[in-house]
């Protein structure tokens, strides 16, 4: 098993390193204007242009900038100044950061409390009637754009501009640097119908994902085995069947949950969150390139980091998953 993980540290090094570069490029070699421009305001004369050039390094090789740049990043955790306002690129992600995980984490448990729980009851009772109901309803969920959830439940369950006002707090996101582990009480009444409405279509995807793993576990001949020895249908179901279904599970969790953080964007601009993916958002309306790339970084870093935790975890459940690598 140390093995296994300290071979995976390593490549996510790897990877780490070439996201770095890749993003080096696209915002600062291949940007869609010069940096010194963008930073330099409206209208700057080339001499301004040419000062900024120099004080940025801008003027030097491609690869001194890279060098430079990632000197700052990783003994520093320094991604620059705004073009904008000149604040801290790492002081708005770390004020940002903590908004998403609260929205993810909140959405992550809510679509698995309840996808999860649909697909078995669909699994054990394929072909008949709550089964054809609860896919009905998942694929109904699946169609429905996240943005249009966001918007018809605001228009029916908001504080402020709701024609049905049940949750208190809805929409109404509070101060900018609270999160829902600073300020708990203040926070969740504001996330709940993001929650749920981030939760929707992920927790029918899981549902479908549970249910079709599910029925292919339960025509293995193990499965019939553990039936035919006379075991509870629940404990052949939940013990036997949902262990090799979780496996997969944990994989989609992972990726889901590192794209979420990464940005979710629609969901954050809909309710007004002042998380990553509004930050991120608004850095590229403004052409923002230090933000943009900050936020980008960021999120493939956790998006990587993610995948190597569920590369443990699934290690752990399945020890072919180790064997497989050696």
């Amino acid at each position: 098993m140390a093995v296994f993980v300290l071979r995976r540290l390593l490549w996510t090094v790897v990877l780490l390193a070439i996201v770095s570069f890749v993003v080096f490029v696209v915002f600062v070699q291949l940007p869609s204007a010069d940096p010194a421009i963008l930073r330099a305001g409206r209208n700057p004369t080339p001499e301004v242009v040419a000062a900024i050039r120099e004080q940025f390094g801008l003027d030097r090789p491609w690869y001194v900038q890279y060098v430079k740049y990632m000197e700052h990043l990783v003994l520093h955790f320094d991604f620059g100044y705004s073009y904008q306002n000149n604040v801290a690129v790492k002081s708005e992600i770390l004020a940002r950061l903590p908004v998403t995980l609260g929205l993810a984490l909140g959405g992550v448990l809510i679509w698995l409390a309840v996808g999860i729980p649909i697909g078995i009851v669909s699994a054990v009772r394929r072909g008949r009637l709550a089964d054809r109901l609860l896919m009905m309803g998942a694929l109904v969920a699946i169609s429905a754009p996240v943005y249009w959830l966001g918007l018809v439940a605001l228009y029916l369950v908001s504080k402020d501009v709701g024609v049905l006002p049940l949750f208190q707090g809805a929409g109404t996101y509070p101060v900018s640097g609270a999160s829902l582990f600073t300020d708990p009480l203040g926070v969740a009444p504001a996330l709940l119908l993001p929650w749920l409405v981030l939760a929707a279509s992920f927790a029918a995807i899981y549902a479908r994902f549970v249910r079709g793993s599910l029925v292919e576990v339960l025509s293995e001949d193990y499965i019939r085995t553990a039936r035919a020895k006379g075991l509870r249908e629940r404990r052949v179901v939940l013990k036997h069947g949902m262990r090799v279904t979780a496996v997969p599970v944990v994989t989609l969790v992972g990726l889901d949950l590192g794209i979420l953080i990464g940005g979710a964007i629609l969901v954050e601009t809909v309710f007004n969150i002042p998380g990553m993916g509004r930050l991120s958002y608004d850095a590229i309306q403004r052409g923002d390139v230090p933000m943009v790339q900050g936020a980008v970084l960021v999120g493939a870093t956790v998006i990587i980091l993610l995948n190597l935790v569920v590369d443990v975890i699934q290690a752990l459940l399945d020890p072919r998953v180790r064997s497989a690598t050696r």
